[in-house]
């Protein structure tokens, strides 16, 4: 064949390999079998390998050709990427429905409704009819370029289809929206492998997509069955007079979308749509977690604007909590640092909201008594994002009669556990238990408290087993020559962790305060306490009344503080790590700033910092940190994986920042 002849067959073969991967990945109707299209791509390699001249980026098969990045660009949207409010009942919907009537003032609105993919929010650019980038969500304002792993998706189309009925404009510009998500069934196959390997697991399927498409080098994500689902294009095109408009111009132009959407003319259609996929969803080859509900007509939607970081014109109904049935095949009890002894369910492992759960919480023995809980009960448990998975109720009807109800034991190690009149929660009388010393030396070396690095859960219970740790006070006694020899102890490591202990021999009254595990006493208290005393001198002879007037302190507090400095053996603990050489510096009063007035909780894991580091940072500048959201809070600052927290602050209106956010409020 003739060089023009092979060149015109290089384009035939890009036109039918990417026909076939729209007729296989979007449409799920492939044409012919794996083994054809193995042949032509194969042949088609060839024929670019014999002119490489004629490559070109958007080929088929280039899509795994890009190299491994260093890092990822930082890529301002040219329009917000918007997060959406949530809903939870048909309550809420009932109310939002009415807000729009009042706003547009008119009742005949109509909507549009689509099952909420669980994945990660992606927006990709067309230039003159070719992919040029795709970028993450971020922070809503500003994304990563993973355009090289975004390419490696088989729903992505390198190249948009041409169409009579699509206007040129969309040609020379082109910005759709969705979400790259990864099926169930590629889930489950990923996982299979990295168990073969002996790698950690993904817990869910969203979690793998973020990961995968995170990757620097793009043969990764290329391995991975991902696909790219579209629910909006971002254009001014008289042509798109509705949602309903833009997702079939995105089918039309080769992009797959969640093909279940529906237009819904009134709430109660609305309704009926939420109750049919509250079941049926499971059966779905994909990952949801809810219906996304958009008012229709685009003009109608634009008019309403935006109220905080979510338009007015569109909702979102999370579905309730996942709930699933196990056996409940043992209960235990743990040990905390306070003495505190809590039971908690040996289930049988079942998934649940997307990850694999093999304990849950019972409480304490008034809950397993109440609930009527068991051994050898089938249990309902529930698990909802970051919330500790919990047993609900037993499901009696399934009992054989070899069900044992659990008794709390009386003693551990010959320790009594007693339970104090008027308290739930049962504790050891005598908290020189090890597992108990065990916990208290965690919480010591812990990020909030004394901050020491390379002194973990590990190495802590080595060092008591050794004997060379009894009290928190033996740890700034430890020397070189006691860790060489010891197992995951060298020279070079001995050396860094006496240095690293050595580092943190400074430190402030109240994070001095709170390493002391004082029982009600959490970082956020101790900083008050610190402030009132200023000085380790009068800490140590504070009186229960000056701390029952402490804001913020209270009774409770005033009592458990009180009892722990009254003890003659703590007194000598204090001492005895006094003497180490253990420096606590004065605690300053704050002084009035710029976030004077405000109230803080941060939420999910932050990249530049730890949570408590932030929130000194908060604190200096005169701001308050709390642990939990109301409607008095003022930022919640969100990292990777938030909680329930950030869906709080949804609900009450208050303002979520991102990390980057936050760090440009330091700077200002």
């Amino acid at each position: 064949m003739s060089k023009n002849s092979d060149i015109k067959r290089i384009h035939q073969l890009r036109d039918w390999i990417n026909t076939y991967n729209y007729q296989y990945y979007v449409l799920d109707k492939p044409e012919v079998s794996d083994a054809v299209w193995d042949s032509l791509n194969n042949e088609l390699k060839s024929l670019e390998e014999k002119y490489p001249e004629q490559v070109d980026e958007n080929s088929p098969t280039q899509r795994v050709q890009g190299k491994a990045l260093g890092k990822f660009k930082s890529v301002n949207h040219p329009k917000a990427m918007l997060s959406l409010n949530d809903i939870f009942s048909i309550e809420e919907l009932e109310k939002w429905e009415k807000r729009m009537h009042k706003l547009l003032d008119k009742t005949d609105l109509q909507y549009y409704a689509e099952l909420k993919m669980d994945g990660l929010a992606m927006r990709l650019e067309y230039e003159n009819g070719v992919f040029k980038r795709a970028v993450t969500r971020g922070d809503g304002q500003t994304g990563e370029d993973v355009t090289h792993t975004v390419r490696t998706i088989r729903t992505v189309p390198l190249k948009l289809r041409k169409s009579k009925n699509i206007p040129s404009a969309v040609y020379k510009y082109f910005e759709v929206r969705g979400e790259v998500i990864i099926p169930r069934a590629e889930f489950d196959r990923i996982n299979s492998e990295r168990s073969k390997a002996n790698l950690p697991l993904f817990m869910n399927p969203r979690n793998a997509g973020a990961g995968t498409i995170r990757q620097l080098d793009p043969s990764v994500a290329a391995e991975r069955r991902l696909e790219f689902v579209a629910y909006s294009i971002e254009m001014d095109l008289p042509q798109l007079k509705t949602h309903q408009d833009e997702h079939e111009m995105a089918r039309e132009l080769g992009f797959k979308l969640e093909p279940h959407d529906s237009v819904c003319n009134n709430i109660n259609e609305l309704e009926k749509f939420i109750k049919k996929w509250d079941g049926a969803r499971s059966k779905l080859p994909y990952q949801t977690d809810g219906i996304v509900i958009t008012i229709n007509n685009n003009s109608e939607f634009e008019s309403l604007g935006v109220a905080g970081k979510a338009p007015r014109a569109a909702v979102a109904f999370k579905y309730p909590a996942e709930t699933a049935t196990t056996i409940l095949e043992d209960i235990r009890v743990s040990i905390g640092r306070t003495g505190a002894v809590t039971p908690y369910a040996v289930l049988k492992p079942v998934v649940v909201a997307g990850s694999t759960v093999r304990r849950a919480t019972l409480h304490n023995q008034g809950e397993i008594e109440r609930k009527d809980v068991r051994i050898g009960d089938t249990v309902i448990i529930r698990k909802a994002g970051d919330i500790i998975p919990e047993v609900i109720e037993p499901i009696t009807k399934l009992r054989t009669g070899k069900e044992k109800k659990f008794v709390m034991p009386k003693q551990i190690s010959g320790i009594k556990i007693v339970r104090p009149d008027g308290e739930a929660v049962a504790r050891l009388s005598d908290l020189s238990f090890g597992e108990v010393k065990w916990q208290q030396l965690i919480h010591f070396v812990s990020k909030s408290a004394f901050d020491i690095d390379g002194l973990g859960e590990k190495i802590l219970a080595q060092l008591m087993e050794e004997g060379l740790i009894v009290t928190a006070a033996d740890i700034f006694r430890l020397k070189t020559d006691d860790l060489i020899g010891l197992e995951r102890f060298a020279n070079l490591s001995a050396k860094n962790l006496i240095e690293s202990i050595a580092a943190r021999k400074k430190i402030s009254l109240g994070r001095f305060i709170y390493a002391l595990g004082i029982r009600h006493v959490g970082a956020k208290t101790a900083q008050d306490i610190a402030v009132y005393c200023s000085t380790i001198k009068k800490f140590l002879s504070v009186t229960r009344e000056e701390l029952s007037a402490i804001d913020g302190v209270g009774e409770v507090v005033a009592e458990s503080m009180a009892i722990w400095l009254g003890s003659k053996q703590n007194q000598r603990f204090l001492d005895d790590i006094l003497s180490t050489g253990v420096e606590v510096l004065p605690q300053a009063k704050p002084k009035a700033g710029r976030f004077t007035g405000t109230t803080w909780v941060f939420t999910g894991t932050l990249d530049t910092m730890s949570r408590s580091e932030a929130g000194a940072k908060v604190s200096v500048l005169g701001g308050d940190v709390t642990n939990s959201v109301s409607k008095n809070t003022s930022y919640v600052v969100v990292g990777d994986d938030p909680g329930s927290k950030a869906d709080k602050a949804k609900n009450f209106g208050v303002t979520i920042l991102s990390e980057k956010q936050f760090l440009k409020m330091l700077e200002k």
